[in-house]
């Protein structure tokens, strides 16, 4: 998210930042508005003044991480609107956590967001795809992983099949 933020012009402090995606987060912004689709992006941020467990932190606006603070998970208005829009989807893919979840201060987020997922998989029969290792293992530590309809590691394959591409493995069935 912070090189969405970064290429808006906003201040990301220390947070982690593709500076080779500068370009590509600004076209993504344009197109998604120019074709009237909501890019979903995260209003609150929790940040740390280092990157560990017993870091201090504080939550503040995606428009005001402090100088020498990096981003680790999202806020709690983060939360309440990415849990209201999933409401309204019936399938759902998830490729990659919310924030530093392997820290518990840092793991609100994606806990969060596993919980809902897990609910609307099991009270509304949403499908709930979870992508990449990173994904897989915030569902396992959650407890929830039993709860989604379906749990892959390869998130970056997922996601290029998605996109149209042909995956090696695919083809080489298809050839055999």
């Amino acid at each position: 998210i912070f090189t969405f933020y970064k290429a808006q012009g906003y201040a990301v402090g220390k947070s982690l930042v593709e500076e080779d995606k500068l370009e590509l987060a600004t076209s993504l912004i344009e197109k998604a508005k120019a074709k009237g689709v909501s890019l979903l992006l995260p209003t609150d941020v929790v940040v740390a003044d280092k990157f560990a467990a017993d870091a201090e932190s504080k939550t503040v606006a995606a428009s005001a991480i402090p100088d020498g603070w990096m981003g680790l998970d999202v806020g709690p208005d983060a939360i309440k609107t990415s849990s209201e829009a999933l409401d309204t989807c019936n399938t759902i893919i998830w490729n990659g956590p919310m924030g530093v979840f392997e820290f518990d201060k840092f793991a609100a987020g994606t806990d969060a967001i596993a919980k809902k997922l897990a609910d609307l998989t099991t009270t509304k029969g949403a499908t709930t795809i979870i992508g990449g290792g990173d994904s897989v293992a915030a569902v396992e530590k959650a407890g929830l992983a039993d709860k989604m309809s379906h749990i892959s590691t390869g998130g970056g394959a997922s996601l290029e099949l998605l996109e149209g591409k042909t995956l090696p493995g695919v083809l080489a069935l298809d050839e055999a």
